[in-house]
């Protein structure tokens, strides 16, 4: 993939993707993620690219993005007051270690291995999201430290192999432990920091010497992507953050679970089309 032409729709889908993962980002506190890897993956595989590396190229640029676009939206919570500082004190080093971990898995595995991943876990949380009901007013549930490492862990691993900020996992869970949405989308929008950052860099340095790449790729990171995305992501995070304090928990919840069973079941027919065809 040496043809500089192959970047033009990659280009164009990455903008787009900007757009609507700003806005989620802010609203949903999934840094964008869990729309940048699909755009991505689709944008490359239409482009002719081995299967076997695009989703690393995806999933490794979207966390480079997830870098600014986190501090943009978590600002933004952070001003209305909706970040949990000590619940994310309490976090950062374990998910930091399964950061570490996940990304280090997904930088060698198959991508179709990544696929499967992404479009399971997209599929869970979008019932869980969907179909239960909480109270109007949550009470958070108390763990020991051990737990709340564990559940760190397994997030950064599972965020840093999907290529999200931690949201599509970090919403839910919360909400799940008694926290409310909006306070579990404001403190997930921070943790989308804590996992990008380590998350790409481990992307880049497993992805070094790795042929057929798109131009402008310093490991599994395209940087023309990535320069694209990350102004439109960071500006229509606050966007998001507006609608995320402005429109009712349940329809918040429900936004959130329809976009990421769409999602899944994109993932799944992509999945299935590519199993088919290398059959």
């Amino acid at each position: 993939m040496t043809d500089f032409e192959t970047l033009l729709p990659l280009l164009a889908i990455a903008a787009g993707a900007g757009v609507f993962g700003g806005i989620l980002a802010g609203l949903l506190g999934v840094g964008g993620g869990i729309v940048i890897v699909p755009a991505l993956y689709l944008a490359l595989s239409a482009a002719g690219m081995d299967p076997a590396i695009t989703m690393q190229v995806a999933v490794g640029t979207s966390l480079a993005t997830i870098v600014f676009t986190s501090l943009s939206s978590g600002y933004g919570h952070y001003k209305r007051g909706a970040i949990d500082m000590g619940l994310l004190r309490l976090w950062a080093p374990s998910l930091l270690v399964g950061v570490v971990i996940g990304a280090a898995l997904g930088g060698y595995v198959s991508g179709y291995i990544l696929i499967a991943v992404f479009a399971v876990v997209a599929a869970i949380v979008a019932l869980d999201m969907i179909l239960r009901t909480t109270k109007d007013d949550p009470e958070p549930r108390g763990f020991s430290k051990l737990i709340w490492a564990a559940l760190g862990t397994v997030t950064g691993a599972l965020s840093a192999m999907m290529g999200i900020g931690g949201g599509t996992i970090g919403v839910p869970l919360l909400n799940f432990l008694g926290y409310d949405i909006r306070r579990a989308v404001g403190t997930s929008a921070a943790i989308g920091f804590i996992i990008g950052l380590p998350g790409a860099v481990v992307y880049i340095f497993t992805g070094l010497g790795v042929e057929g790449l798109p131009p402008f790729s310093f490991g599994y990171v395209n940087l023309v992507a990535a320069a694209v995305i990350i102004p439109l992501t960071t500006s229509f995070a606050h966007v998001g953050v507006k609608l995320a304090h402005s429109i009712p928990r349940r329809a918040l919840r429900l936004a959130f679970g329809a976009f990421l069973m769409l999602t899944s079941a994109r993932m799944f027919f992509d999945l299935y089309r590519s199993l088919l065809i290398n059959a």
